[in-house]
Order: C-alpha cells, then structure tokens, then sequence
C-alpha cells in the first residue's frame, strides 16, 4: 500500500462528490484543490460541453491529458479527476505513479440521484440516461478498482463520514 503523499487523486464516475469531498480535504490538510474539468475551462476559456460539441470526445480528452501532466507535477494538491480521465492508460500510469488514488465508489442509482438537473453533463444529455451510464460504469469501473490504492464508498454518507474514513484510511497507509 502507497503512503499518504502531497499528490491525492480522487477518481470515480460522475456524482461521486470528487469535487464536493477534494474541496474539504483539501482545506483539512491545507493542499491546493484542483478539479481537472475546472481547470479546462480556464485553460480553453470555454465550457465542457463547447469542447465536446466542437472538439467531441477525443479533442476533450486530448485536453485532459494535458491539464493532467501540468497538475500532476505540482505538489500538496488535491486533484478532482474527470469520470472519463482513467479511460487514457497514460493517464491512469500518470496518477498510479504520482500519488495516492482515492477512488470515490458509488451506485448508478445514487449517481443518477446526483445528476438529476445536471445539464453540464455531455454524455448524459440523452432520454435514457439510466441505461446510458450503466454502461458507461460498467465500462469504468474496474479501472477505477484496479487502480486505486483505496476505496471509499460514499453512497447515502454525509460529507464529514467519507471524510472521517478518507482520513482514517489514508493515515493508516503510512504506517
């Protein structure tokens, strides 16, 4: 098991609470947070879904991978990943090799709950979005599992329990 490290990647499918929890452990152990999506906007000075209508798919990851390599040479950081950034295996070696990967784990049911009135969401802007991202975890998921060096359910969890056992669990890695 990796030791708790100043690089911290939170990885998991969308409405896992990557950004929701990286902003509070972030501020817990006074790193940086960074949420790569964010960070695109700023970088292009466009929305996600801009990107994705003009570039599709392959020019928003081209863009990922970018901002990834930047972020991931920083140091005392707390990154937010994309759903969709461990789909590169550049990517994946990128964040195995620089630091801890917290995988945030959830149901598609608790996701779906999440992303109800999400419209920033490209590949749910579809009629049948339950099916849409099944398919899309069921394609995800164990690489976020392989991946991770460990792994936090956040179903119904308040904020301050998935924290507590962040925090819990990663101290424990050090020892």
């Amino acid at each position: 098991m990796k030791h708790l490290t100043d690089k911290i990647f939170l990885i998991g499918g969308m409405g896992a609470g990557k950004t929701t929890v990286g902003v509070k452990l972030a501020h817990i152990l006074h790193y940086k947070f960074y949420d790569i999506d964010k960070e695109i906007e700023k970088a292009t000075g466009v929305d996600i879904p801009w990107i994705f209508e003009i570039e599709g798919e392959e020019g928003f990851r081209k863009r990922e991978q970018k901002i990834l390599r930047k972020l991931a040479n920083k140091s005392q950081i707390v990154l937010a990943t994309g759903g969709g950034t461990i789909l590169d295996i550049d990517n994946r070696h990128l964040l195995i090799n620089n630091g801890l990967v917290i995988y945030l784990k959830t149901t598609v049911e608790h996701q779906l709950r999440r992303l109800t009135h999400d419209k920033r969401r490209p590949l749910l802007q579809v009629e049948n979005r339950d099916e849409v991202l099944s398919k899309i975890m069921s394609e995800r998921e164990p690489l976020y599992s392989s991946m991770a060096d460990i792994i936090i359910e956040t179903g119904d969890r308040s904020i301050t329990s998935v924290l507590n056992n962040i925090m819990k669990v990663a101290f424990e890695v050090q020892d």
